[in-house]
């Protein structure tokens, strides 16, 4: 497997500092930030796989990172925060991944293995939360009959935030299969980017 490039940021170093070592082999930090502005600019200049920031840093924190900077690498924001509104807007803005930083080091590193290939990653712990609180706000389910019932399996999976290969143990089919689904579902709601699925299955009460 090729080493993941990685760029980290938070106000405080001594994070980044345990973050790093936590890593370990597989990953390589090629800049870091403290700050949204410096976080930007180490994308810019290293071209990382992968960032993993924080959420309240100075200078409009992870959400302004997702922002400018999911275009062109995986965002993942890890946080002490729990809040299903924190991951909304981290969703909206970019992000394909949200953890709490309470996340045991394995299985950081397993989740941003995913991240780094596209997959969207949660902390169990929200998953519920936040599709209660969609389901809250949309108050109503749009239309998803152009998807096939296992197309719509796939969805509702991908929305719980499980892997591809999860998804294919569960029902039984192939890894690439399960990609090749999402691909399709992707199409088929005019959507081009994987974040932009999760946020549609959350909208719409899709669990």
């Amino acid at each position: 497997m090729a080493v993941i490039r990685v760029v980290l940021a938070d106000d405080h170093p001594i994070w980044i500092d345990g973050v790093a070592t936590d890593l370990g082999d597989g990953f390589e930090v090629v800049g870091r930030g403290a700050n949204a502005e410096e976080t930007v600019a180490a994308v810019a200049a290293a071209e990382p796989d992968l960032v993993v920031c924080d959420l309240h840093m100075p200078g409009g924190g992870g959400i302004r990172v997702a922002r400018m900077c999911g275009e062109r690498t995986r965002v993942v924001i890890l946080t002490v925060s729990e809040s299903e509104r924190d991951l909304l807007d981290a969703v909206a803005a970019g992000a394909v991944g949200f953890l709490v930083k309470s996340t045991p080091p394995e299985e950081l590193r397993s989740a941003l293995v995913r991240a780094a290939a596209g997959e969207p990653v949660f902390s169990p712990s929200l998953a519920s939360l936040v599709l209660v609180e969609f389901r809250r706000l949309s108050g109503s389910s749009t239309d998803v009959r152009p998807l096939s019932e296992r197309e719509r399996e796939v969805l509702q999976l991908v929305a719980r935030g499980h892997s591809y290969r999860e998804i294919g143990a569960e029902l039984f089919i192939a890894e690439k299969t399960v990609e090749n689904h999402v691909r399709n579902i992707l199409a088929k709601l005019h959507l081009n980017r994987r974040q932009e699925l999760i946020r549609f299955a959350l909208e719409h009460g899709i669990e």
